[in-house]
């Protein structure tokens, strides 16, 4: 039986969320499934749910269809995120532990990069990120993969002074 959970206010991209992940539990849905209803990758496709990535048109009514959600959700889940977060560290300790994990190897990542690529950054746009468990004696593992394209810095430099100079 579908529940459907009415939007009767406007909500933004971030309490729609929220609704999305009442939504899913109350469905059983996995994350997996839903990103296999509109043929995305599953990290992708809960970043995009959970606001950060904006859905097109069917794949939107797919997802509102599939978690029986209000029809207004569907244009909700076509806007342009904001993306990031509000600049504050986030109190959660799952995503905590990323930003302390960062905050000790960030500098080590970074001199790495640049060791092996030059002068440049790991795109998040051009980016896929994955999440897997690996089985390990003292307990499983977490095993998250960054995958970003190198973006090395390209610094043009004009020099329209020397070129008058010359003529």
């Amino acid at each position: 039986m579908t529940q459907s959970l009415s939007l009767a206010k406007t909500f933004t991209k971030s309490e729609l969320g929220d609704a999305i992940r009442l939504a899913r539990v109350r469905q059983g849905l996995s994350w997996a499934k839903i990103a296999e209803s509109i043929g995305k990758d599953p990290v992708w496709t809960v970043a995009a749910l959970l606001g950060q990535h904006p859905l097109s048109a069917g794949d939107a009514a797919t997802v509102v269809s599939l978690l029986g959600l209000d029809d207004g959700a569907v244009a909700v889940l076509q806007m342009m995120p904001y993306r990031g977060s509000d600049g504050t560290i986030a109190k959660d300790p799952t995503i905590y532990r990323f930003h302390e994990a960062l905050a000790v190897y960030g500098p080590a990542i970074k001199e790495l990069i640049h060791e092996e690529f030059g002068d440049g950054i790991m795109s998040a746009i051009n980016f896929q990120l994955s999440v897997q468990r690996r089985p390990h004696p003292e307990g499983d593992r977490v095993v998250v993969t960054f995958d970003g394209k190198f973006l090395d810095y390209a610094w043009k430099h004009s020099a329209p002074h020397a070129q008058e100079a010359a003529k």
